[in-house]
Order: C-alpha cells, then structure tokens, then sequence
C-alpha cells in the first residue's frame, strides 16, 4: 500500500531528470501527497512520442465510472493484477505512466499496537520513477478529468520490515519500455512488477502527524527524536534538494 508521498522537488530539475519535452508545469511542492489530490505525472505524448510531465490527480476514475466516488479506492493497483482486472487493464494496455516522488510514507504497528511513521526514499537521493496508470474520465457536463494510480507490489527485506507492499520504482532503462516508446510484450512489463534492491532504500522515522493530511510542511522528513526504530529502519536521512 501507498497512501502518503511526498515531492518537494523543483519541476523544472524534474523536467530535465525525466528529460520531459512540454512547458514545464507550475506545481508546488507538497510533504503529503494525499489521494484525491494533484501531482506530477510523465506521460509519453500520443503523436510526438516525446516525454510530456502534466499535473493529474490522484486516485484512478474508469473511463466507464458513472461518477468519481470510488476514486480514492483506486489510488494503488496491485502489480499482479493490472492485466486482467477490469479496472486497470485498459490503463495498462495503453496509457502507463511514471509517478515521480521523493518517497513515500508508510506506519509501522509495534506488538504494543502503536504506530510509527517512517520515511522511504533512494538513499542515492535521486527521485523515484514509480510505475503508474493514468486515465481520462468525462464527466456528463462534457469536462475532462485525468487521474493516476500508483502500482504496488511485494515489499523487499527491509521495507517488509515497515510494510509488506511497497511500490514499485523503475529503473531509467526500463523507462521508454514503460512509457510505451520501444515495443514491449505484456509479461515483459509484468515482469518489471518486483520491487528494488533493498540496498536502494533509506528508511527512517518521522513525525506521525504526516497522517493528517492538513500537516505538509518540509519538517516532515525530519528524523523523529523520540522514536526508537531498529538499526535497519534509522538510516541517514538522504539530500532529496536535488
């Protein structure tokens, strides 16, 4: 599960990271991203081919959906699923995406049944391209509304330690097969569905006010002094300023 993200980054840097081709957008940076909200999304234009990075909201609406409620529902798409389950399978096919984040939150349940917030990022400090599916929705006044969902799949090592899921990051030469610019059979992409290299990651605890969704400021990412996390979830925390 992904609920919480976070991307603090310039769209400018990530129009030049994701080398992206239109008018950079003017999006600000938000510490909790939350779904129903908007972010940042790569898209591989239709006729030119080029890389194009666009404002969607979170939360996939079916281009059959009567109506938007059940977007936040649809805010994650297991990776073993997207190929066939209804909701998906036409996102897949033909209009895949790379959700661009600094990292993500997930909580932690101790045997006491507390929870504690942590922060994942690339220890590297680059941005993450996480596999996502966009769609367009028309609502019946006749506007548009283009939304995104975020694919998940089973946690590595030590993100399994925070959470058993987690999403799933693509490495820059998997890119142009996901976005649909060199040819790529299905299990070709379903294969890409694994989650990276546990040695990627930088985990460590914050503030568990990132639950609600009124606090976004950068403090978020600051280490929680109170917490007492294992050694594998206390790493540095990485320069994301890009």
């Amino acid at each position: 599960m992904c609920g919480r993200f976070f991307l603090q980054r310039d769209p400018a840097g990530l129009a030049r990271y994701f080398e992206t081709t239109n008018p950079t957008p003017n999006h600000p940076p938000s510490w909790n991203v939350a779904p129903t909200q908007t972010s940042l999304v790569v898209r591989r234009h239709p006729d030119s081919g080029e890389r194009h990075l666009d404002p969607l909201r979170w939360g996939l609406v079916p281009r059959w959906a009567k109506d938007t409620k059940d977007a936040a529902k649809l805010m994650n798409a297991r990776g073993d699923g997207i190929a066939e389950k209804p909701s998906f399978r036409d996102a897949f096919a033909k209009r895949r995406c790379l959700v661009p984040m600094d990292g993500f939150y997930e909580w932690r349940k101790a045997e006491d049944g507390s929870r504690q917030a942590y922060a994942v990022a690339l220890a590297s400090g680059e941005p993450m391209a996480v596999a996502g599916l966009w769609e367009g929705w028309k609502s019946p006044e006749g506007e548009w509304l283009r939304t995104f969902t975020v694919i998940t799949t089973e946690a590595n090592g030590k993100q399994a330690l925070v959470h058993h899921r987690m999403p799933v990051i693509l490495a820059p030469e998997t890119w142009d097969a996901w976005l649909g610019a060199e040819p790529a059979e299905p299990e070709d992409l379903l294969e890409l569905m694994v989650p990276c290299p546990e040695e990627d990651l930088a985990i460590w605890p914050v503030d568990n006010r990132v639950g609600r969704v009124a606090e976004n400021d950068a403090r978020l990412l600051a280490r929680d002094p109170l917490a007492q996390p294992p050694p594998e979830l206390d790493d540095p925390v990485p320069d994301l300023s890009g």
